[in-house]
């Protein structure tokens, strides 16, 4: 199937610091895609970039038939693109069932109630982002991705700092999202969680980006798990 977001060829640079050579990214209906990378190689910023959350220096960014250098984050969401950022997605200032309705009448969304109790945090919903745990406000903010039905999520880290227990929670839910058609890209380091849920992964390393296929593929490349899974990946093959 033809993806629905493609960030191609582009590149990115902070200040000295050339963060991105030549990367690309693309996120396809059905598939819940990783991007895996070490830190400070450039994935969150290639992340972003597909986001529009910064522009990128060269390169371009098609989402569905439009090919743009850059996007705004607003333009992008109205055209069907959820992102979840690796900070706090809700304002602390209201209630969630509050920022949640938003989402729903500006999108003409999914039904809120029931959004929050597919996560399991229904009885939260009148609380405030700050009397919640990380793991709750971590699967409501997932819930809102049931309330807005994009055509495409994009999420930083999102498995970072939660307990097992949530982490299957939101597999679970990254897979029903791709179940219904939503393209699902997702960055993080949770190696074998990750690579469990995962139809496809791609590799950001030294500014460009690889694409190594199905896990079994990726977890048999020899510079990825020289590089990146290191003894995880001998662990496991002995």
């Amino acid at each position: 199937m033809n993806p629905v977001l493609v960030a191609d060829s582009v590149s990115k640079t902070f200040g000295v610091r050339r963060v991105l050579t030549s990367a690309s990214l693309r996120a396809v209906p059905g598939e819940l895609r990783v991007l895996f990378g070490r830190n400070g190689e450039g994935k969150s910023t290639l992340l972003r970039i597909a986001a529009g959350i910064i522009a990128p220096d060269s390169g371009a960014v098609r989402f569905r038939e439009n090919v743009r250098l850059s996007w705004r984050l607003d333009q992008l969401a109205a055209e069907g693109l959820f992102f979840l950022p690796d900070y706090d997605l809700f304002s602390r200032a209201f209630s969630v069932r509050s920022q949640l309705t938003m989402i729903q009448r500006r999108y003409n969304g999914g039904d809120v109630v029931e959004a929050a109790e597919r996560m399991g945090v229904g009885e939260h919903l009148n609380k405030k982002p700050y009397e919640m745990s990380g793991g709750e406000l971590r699967r409501m903010e997932v819930a809102a991705v049931f309330v807005r039905r994009p055509v495409c999520f994009l999420a930083d880290e999102p498995y970072r700092g939660v307990a097992p227990v949530i982490a299957e929670h939101l597999t679970q839910a990254f897979r029903a999202l791709t179940a219904e058609g939503i393209a699902v890209v997702v960055t993080g380091h949770e190696v074998p969680t990750l690579l469990a849920a995962a139809d496809h992964v791609t590799w950001s390393t030294s500014g460009t980006t690889y694409e190594l296929g199905p896990p079994a593929s990726a977890e048999s490349h020899e510079t990825f798990r020289r590089e990146y899974l290191g003894s995880w990946k001998v662990r496991n093959v002995e």
